[in-house]
């Protein structure tokens, strides 16, 4: 039956695109189980193995004696020393023992190899994958499922997109090739591992700017806080490692060129960039951009922000919805309170 495998080894490799020693690991790791789940009494003695021809082979150890009382679990010197030549008495031997193979169902050993090959190939999934995340990707809609998610086919992984994850004002097609965040990565019982992977998230807009500003690649500027709501606004708050450069500018771009591509591939959502600084006051009075505050107090006890903006400027400064102010507090961890001069 040894050789009957070989084939099926060879389909493994060719299929799954798995590496050989992986196929050849699994396999033989199957056999053995199946054979302990067989055969009454220990088994702790045998192994298996499998060659490069891919056939596989069972072996048994042995003891090397003068007489053999135990053929089963014993084998004579002079038997040793045609396998092995300098095998000496009280050694132990690896002996083939090919009546052990024909002990295991055909069948139930096909099963238990394709279910240990489905999971093999899960684990070198992962391992491959690993790299990719926190990581932007691309991927292509297969489906909706009944709870509003979506499956996506991302390489060889399947990608979830969940309904928490997605951004509201966007809608979603089935073949639609999307741009997506991997969160994380978890086994499933299928044949294949998935990845949760966002649109929404704010760590998509924080890889997005690594990948279109080479500044903050190379260190130069730096990504000190960074807060979204996703399909409408965000913040990001910039500053230089190095003196003269302008971190603002190396994220906007040429005539806006970095930041509308960035807004672009989130269908127009609006990224502010701002500069931090380490004093809090100039750092809140920054956030709220594009208002220009007229004084920040901070107010330690309870850490807030009372923020005073020209009275032309109250509705810019706190948005529409709250939702200017609403992202300043977040950028900066502050509690902040707007209002007009008259209102002091």
């Amino acid at each position: 039956m040894g050789s009957k495998f070989q084939s099926a080894i060879a389909e493994l490799i060719a299929e799954r695109g798995l590496p050989r020693e992986v196929v050849v690991d699994t396999v033989s790791r199957a056999l053995l189980d199946v054979y302990r789940r067989m055969v009454q009494g220990p088994s702790d003695d045998v192994q298996v193995s499998v060659d490069k021809t891919g056939e596989v082979h069972m072996l048994r150890t042995k003891r090397v004696v003068a007489q053999v009382e135990e053929p089963a679990t014993q084998i004579s010197l002079a038997e040793a020393q045609r396998l092995k030549p300098h095998a000496a008495l009280g050694e132990t031997l690896a002996v083939e023992a090919p009546e052990l193979l024909d002990k295991i169902p055909p069948r139930a050993a096909g099963q238990v190899i394709l279910q240990r090959i489905r999971e093999a190939e899960q684990m070198h999934l992962m391992e491959a994958f690993k790299d990719r995340l926190d990581e932007i990707t691309l991927g292509t809609i297969l489906r909706r499922d009944n709870d509003d998610s979506y499956v996506l086919e991302v390489g060889k992984i399947e990608g979830v997109l969940p309904k928490k994850e997605q951004v509201p004002s966007e809608r979603y097609k089935i073949g639609q090739r999307l741009r997506v965040y991997v969160m994380e990565m978890k086994r499933t019982g299928g044949r294949t591992p998935q990845v949760v992977v966002s649109r929404s998230s704010a760590n998509m807009l924080k890889r997005m700017l690594e990948q279109e500003v080479p500044e903050i690649v190379d260190g130069t500027v730096v990504l000190k806080a960074y807060v979204r709501e996703a399909g409408s606004r965000s913040k990001v708050a910039v500053w230089a490692r190095q003196e003269g450069v302008d971190p603002v500018g190396a994220c906007v771009g040429v005539r806006g060129s970095r930041i509308n591509s960035i807004s672009n591939e989130l269908n127009g959502e609006k990224v502010d960039i701002i500069p931090w600084s380490p004093d809090p006051a100039t750092f809140i009075s920054n956030a709220l951009s594009p208002a220009k505050p007229i004084s920040v107090e901070l107010r330690e006890a309870d850490h807030t922000a009372v923020v005073t903006v020209p009275d032309k400027q109250l509705s810019l400064a706190i948005g529409k919805e709250g939702q200017n102010a609403r992202l300043a507090a977040k950028l900066t961890g502050w509690r902040i309170d707007v209002h007009k001069p008259d209102e002091e």
